[in-house]
């Protein structure tokens, strides 16, 4: 096992997961452990470290039409959200991930 949960889990499907939208090269889905009243998170399907690793314009541009799209239809349905990505010690999942959270912290 590395350190990146969603390649070990999520993408090879020993950890199944609620689909919210997909691409080819995108897969956003909820949380398994929601830190937030709504917890969304969007992914690469292939590995990225991290946000300033990416060498991969298309990937990106993609990965962040998901955001985008996921996170007006969580501001259209609550009226706000949190668009949220880690770096170095605050990324415990060594790959790119996006957080689009709404509500009140649960944990």
């Amino acid at each position: 096992m590395t350190n990146d949960f969603y390649c070990d889990e999520v993408l090879s499907g020993k950890t199944q997961v609620e689909k919210v939208y997909e691409t080819e090269n995108v897969l956003a889905y909820y949380h398994t452990r929601p830190f937030y009243q709504v917890h969304i998170v969007a992914i690469p399907k292939k590995h990225i470290p991290s946000f300033i690793t990416i060498d991969d314009d298309d990937v990106l541009l993609e990965l962040l039409g998901v955001v985008k799209k996921v996170a007006r239809k969580m501001e259209t349905e609550y009226g706000a959200c949190r668009v949220i990505t880690n770096l170095g010690a605050y990324q415990e999942s060594k790959h790119l991930h996006w957080h689009i959270v709404f509500g009140d912290r649960v944990k």
